[in-house]
């Protein structure tokens, strides 16, 4: 069996490497080729390009590196035609993930739709896409397949969200953790993104927070998690340029985890980084800075009442959400400091995330994609088929021979 994989971000990079363990255990000869980063390297998967490197986000980014993205769907189409692969798996990051489908639809092969974009909050009218070129779509929350199946696509089904099935084999560092939980002094986790673009605007806003609320909790730390060494020295520059030279602030790469678990508040940006903190219970405000242009833009786009998937999944607002082009420094300061000064209002915060937790958290999510994938794979070796919606209707079919 044959299967190409493609992720675009860190996290996405990550479910890939678990969807792959998991289609070898069922597969053990499958072979992997795709785009994707070190962690589906490390899974068995040979890279044709390795995509995480080039996550990117926002309209200008995108197109700084338009040359780059055809360039890579071409090379994809190529493969899609010399090597015929039994399956295409796409992983979130839809810009890109939409030039490859139609590619591998023009090719015959099947497409599937892991972790898919959030069509339902920003972009519904792309449900279209998604019908011409996708077999089958898998969802992680539990509502998408009624939304895909109000919309007339077939064969969506929930199997979970990854991220749960990570977390229990994501090493600790028990020294580190020993360490901090010692430390009586409360702390504050500062998480500013995963991509350096999201680490240059919200950084900025959450070292103003604890400035503001240092002033009103003196006995009070920080610490900015970081994803590897090269953002730790960028959050360094960014502390280095902000004035804070008073503030019991410490940068750590690598220690996300330890650090949610040491933690009594949180600043946080929008993205998968809030299930962790809901599995830790933490109380968070989440902020995401963006500029006044793209705001009015994504305005006109944007059709969910939340940007964190906590709150998506509670439909309340358990984390306060700021996606904004102003400085809310005050609003993060304030939060904290009644979750430092107040222990009811911090308990019941946590408590309504323990409850979400015991509620949504559910693993399996790489075990049950893993099973759906190659069994449609296997189908598609036995014979190739003909149109993107194997099972579907009769009203699909006629669309698909009125593409053709």
């Amino acid at each position: 069996m044959r299967l190409f994989i493609s992720a675009g971000e860190p996290s996405g990079d990550v479910h890939a490497a678990n969807l792959i363990r998991a289609i070898q255990t069922r597969c053990p000869d499958v072979e992997v080729v795709g785009f994707g980063g070190d962690h589906m390297k490390a899974a068995g998967a040979t890279l044709i390009y390795p995509l995480v490197e080039l996550a990117v986000m926002w309209f200008m980014r995108v197109l700084w590196n338009i040359r780059t993205f055809f360039r890579l769907a071409d090379e994809a189409e190529a493969y899609f035609r010399d090597h015929k692969p039994d399956a295409v798996v796409l992983i979130d990051y839809p810009g890109f993930h939409w030039h490859i489908a139609k590619r591998a639809h023009r090719q015959g092969i099947p497409v599937i739709y892991y972790v898919p974009p959030q069509l339902w909050a920003w972009a519904g009218w792309r449900v279209n896409k998604m019908k011409r070129t996708v077999n089958e779509v898998l969802c992680s929350l539990p509502f998408e397949p009624e939304w895909y199946t109000k919309r007339g696509l077939e064969g969506a089904t929930y199997v979970g969200h990854p991220f749960f099935d990570e977390q229990a084999d994501r090493p600790v560092n028990a020294e580190f953790l020993d360490a901090q939980k010692a430390n009586p002094t409360p702390l504050v986790a500062i998480l500013p993104g995963s991509r350096t673009q999201e680490v240059t605007r919200n950084l900025p806003i959450m070292l103003k927070a604890a400035k503001l609320l240092a002033q009103k909790v003196p006995n009070v730390r920080f610490a900015i998690a970081c994803l590897h060494e090269r953002h730790r020295l960028l959050a360094q520059e960014i502390v280095d340029q902000a004035n804070v030279s008073g503030l019991n602030l410490e940068l750590h790469a690598g220690r996300t985890l330890e650090l949610m678990k040491s933690a009594r508040a949180a600043w946080a940006v929008s993205g998968s980084v809030g299930l962790e903190l809901m599995l830790e219970a933490l109380p968070t405000v989440v902020l995401y800075k963006i500029k006044h242009f793209d705001l009015w833009v994504a305005r006109h786009f944007i059709k969910s009442k939340y940007i964190s998937l906590v709150n998506l999944l509670a439909d309340a607002e358990l984390f306060p959400e700021y996606l904004t082009p102003i400085d809310v420094s005050d609003k993060l300061a304030d939060w904290a400091e009644t979750w430092l000064t107040k222990p009811e209002e911090r308990e019941k915060a946590s408590q309504a995330l323990a409850e979400l937790r015991e509620k949504v958290a559910q693993p399996g999510a790489s075990e049950r994609a893993a099973e759906r994938i190659v069994a449609i794979a296997t189908k598609s070796a036995q014979h190739k088929l003909a149109g993107p919606h194997f099972g579907g209707s009769e009203v699909r079919k006629e669309q698909e021979q009125a593409e053709v």
